[in-house]
């Protein structure tokens, strides 16, 4: 069995996962991804983005294939190794936010850390230091049903980031937010992957979401491509560009 290379964080081989009703969800996906690299995973609504995010995250075992994180076989985990290591070492953004009802948003935002053993003084100051990055600081003392849709994904990205997680993974993080929020949000989530030295997996449809990645996977079907770029024909000739399976 060949290892993984020591200097990806991130490593997986011939991931294979269908759903219950049969329906492929990824065929045969290999990728690296390099310690506090952001990897752009982009591709149209039903390509496979969400299902290889959450088998490389150990949310769901993958059917065949391998997972390395640090040199760790994440595919051979039981279950309690897989959320173990999700609560110590991975960070993940949902498309809709997920918040705790009846904690307030500081609270939700410092939940991962206390989780992980961190005093509730120490998470409080950390969680408010994000929320203030993300612009919901004058919210912290309010209840999720009290924020807009908005505010909400703010939050959850606040949550995801104020651990330090070594890998995050983001799926669509801000497809809850107006166009104008979007490019706001996502500079504060690279900058701060990039100066924390966090490595990203980030899942989108949005080219220019992708543009802020460092590296882009294209998926296509549930496999990845290449997309091939030739040089411009008339109409009549044919496309200007192809996708390619590998």
């Amino acid at each position: 069995m060949e290892a993984p290379p020591d200097n990806d964080v991130l490593w997986a081989r011939a991931l294979h996962f269908s759903h219950q009703d049969g329906s492929p969800g990824i065929a045969g996906i290999s990728l690296a991804v390099r310690e506090g690299e952001i990897l752009a995973v982009s591709g149209p609504r039903g390509s496979g983005k969400t299902t290889l995010l959450r088998c490389l995250a150990g949310l769901v075992p993958a059917q065949d294939g391998e997972v390395w994180f640090n040199s760790k076989a994440v595919h051979r985990m039981g279950p309690f190794a897989r959320e173990r290591l999700r609560r110590d070492r991975f960070g993940w953004i949902d498309p809709a936010p997920a918040l705790v009802p009846e904690l307030n948003v500081w609270e939700n935002t410092a939940l991962p850390l206390m989780l992980r053993g961190t005093g509730r003084r120490r998470a409080k100051v950390a969680a408010l230091e994000w929320l203030e990055r993300l612009d919901v600081g004058d919210k912290a003392r309010k209840h999720p049903a009290e924020l807009q849709q908005a505010e909400r994904q703010r939050v959850s990205i606040a949550r995801a980031l104020a651990p330090a997680p070594t890998v995050l993974f983001a799926d669509e993080p801000t497809a809850p937010l107006h166009r104008a929020d979007r490019a706001h949000v996502l500079r504060t989530l690279t900058t701060a992957a990039r100066s924390h030295g966090i490595t990203v997996v980030l899942a989108t449809h949005d080219a220019e979401t992708a543009a802020l990645a460092d590296r882009k996977v294209d998926l296509l079907d549930g496999r990845r491509v290449n997309t091939v770029h030739l040089p411009p024909v008339p109409e009549t000739e044919g496309r200007a560009e192809c996708s390619v399976s590998v």
